[in-house]
């Protein structure tokens, strides 16, 4: 890989993070996010490891699954929401020899905390506690309150049902103002970073945004951005045969309470919401360039997963639905490096980032991982996966699970809750909105369905995870649903 550098030399390797953002926001109030896109390789088909916050990014800063990782949930139960002892992670590999940063939220939960651990040699400018006492100071409130909250329901050990106050899509006026709303807080922590770094090392940056993140109360002139909204047109609408699982998850339990009318000024506060971590993007980006950095740097841009915003009647994430599970991937590479691509439409998952910048950054762990470098792909000589999982196994306890492939055009969901599974199977190509659910046409899709069944057991199996699916599943769910099929 060292042809790749034409030289020793490091790069500066910048990831920036949003939570929550949806593919098909970034667009015309998105000109930084753009700029990045057009000088980077676009990743059209990459997806998250899993659709929540704390597994999504144990998983994509291990380059593991998370079966593997041990973190399932973002909270609760905690044998299952934290990453496992052991495991290399992208901070243990690089704050060595570089300097390295990380500003934002801390989603990578391990014990003992990385930002609590004598051995970590990273600044950590983590926005948790120190945000809070940044508004204390200017006697300014927090972003949200009772009134972006509502009460649902949440499984916990699979057996039990608790009540629990969620976000709920409220939307509101920030009036504290820009100043003061915490990604323009992590921006300037951003930005500090670079200025402050030792400049003895190349820079390693992680910057881990909140937007597009809930609640949506947000400042002007973010507030009021967005005029008028196309709504896609599942916005608002439960397709036929989507899984009525989904009405005991937190997606359907509050989404499903929203008519398509009332979904429209919830995604002009979203977009909004979208365009001011567009703005933070840009400080970042024209800090590097007024630092030299620019040039010299590896910067990748993502997000740890999607959101429903009304898709299939849906709110948040939590999902197999492309809108919940489909990532924006960039990678702007150094100028001495020229990539054989600019756009891949190859089958990624995010837990293929960590091996990536360990193969362009000649970085050696200690450990193996279930993700593959990109890099054969960006010099153009290899063609991909076959076939990418996803999982996801609860909110604040394990009760609600999906499974996931995905396979050329194909995509099979498995939905359980306590003694019900639920199938799916979309072409996402020529149905990208998912509203054809093909489970049911059995003549015509039986043997891809079982075959795709079958890759989801071998890699259940293979990376030990807690559920399995019994033989013969795809007949019980015939058996069970024909009937009520629309």
């Amino acid at each position: 890989m060292r042809d790749m550098q034409k030289s020793n030399e490091k790069p500066n390797v910048i990831l920036i993070m949003a939570d929550q953002l949806r593919l098909d926001a970034i667009g015309v109030h998105t000109p930084n996010i753009n700029r990045l896109k057009e000088n980077s390789v676009v990743f059209e088909r990459a997806y998250c490891a899993s659709p929540i916050c704390v597994p999504a990014r144990g998983a994509f800063f291990t380059g593991m699954y998370p079966n593997e990782t041990g973190c399932l949930i973002n909270r609760g139960e905690e044998r299952h929401s934290f990453v496992r002892s052991g495991l290399d992670h992208l901070y243990g590999l690089m704050d060595n020899e570089w300097d390295s940063w990380h500003t934002g939220k801390q989603h990578l939960q391990m014990k003992p905390g990385l930002d609590k651990s004598p051995d970590s040699r990273t600044n950590w400018r983590r926005v948790e506690g120190r945000y809070e006492a940044f508004l204390k100071e200017n006697t300014k409130r927090k972003p949200g309150g009772p009134n972006f909250r509502g009460i649902v329901p949440e499984m916990a050990y699979g057996t039990i049902t608790r009540p629990r106050w969620y976000s709920i899509p409220a939307v509101g006026r920030y009036e504290e103002g820009q100043t003061y709303f915490i990604d323009e807080f992590i921006a300037r922590d951003s930005v500090d970073a670079i200025r402050n770094r030792d400049r003895s090392k190349p820079l390693l940056l992680n910057a881990m945004f909140h937007a597009p993140h809930p609640p949506l109360d947000i400042p002007d002139p973010w507030f009021s951005l967005a005029d008028e909204v196309d709504l896609p047109e599942n916005v608002g609408e439960w397709s036929p045969n989507q899984s009525p699982l989904q009405l005991y998850n937190l997606t359907g339990a509050i989404g499903s309470r929203y008519s398509r009318e009332e979904w429209r000024p919830v995604w002009k506060a979203y977009l909004g919401l979208v365009s001011l971590l567009d703005h933070c993007v840009g400080q970042i980006i024209d800090e590097l360039q007024r630092e030299g950095l620019y040039d010299n740097s590896l910067i990748i841009f993502t997000s740890d997963h999607g959101e429903m915003l009304g898709s299939h009647g849906l709110w948040q994430k939590m999902c197999m639905y492309e809108e919940s599970v489909r990532t924006p991937l960039y990678m702007k590479f150094p100028a001495a490096f020229q990539p054989a691509v600019t756009s891949c439409s190859s089958l990624v998952s995010s837990i293929d980032v960590l091996p990536t910048i360990c193969d362009y950054a000649q970085i050696q762990p200690k450990s193996p991982m279930s993700g593959q470098s990109l890099i054969p792909l960006i010099t153009g000589g290899a063609s991909g996966r076959e076939r990418i999982f996803i999982q996801y196994d609860g909110n604040g306890g394990r009760g609600n699970f999906s499974r996931c492939v995905v396979e050329g055009e194909y995509k099979l969901i498995v939905d359980m809750f306590k003694n019900e599974t639920y199938i799916e199977l979309y072409n996402v190509v020529r149905d990208p909105q998912e509203r054809d659910n093909l489970a049911f046409q059995d003549q015509t899709y039986r043997a891809r369905i079982e075959q795709l069944l079958h890759h989801l057991r071998e890699h259940m199996h293979a990376t030990n995870d807690l559920l399995e699916l019994p033989d013969g599943m795809y007949d019980r769910f015939l058996q069970d649903y024909t009937e009520f099929k629309a």
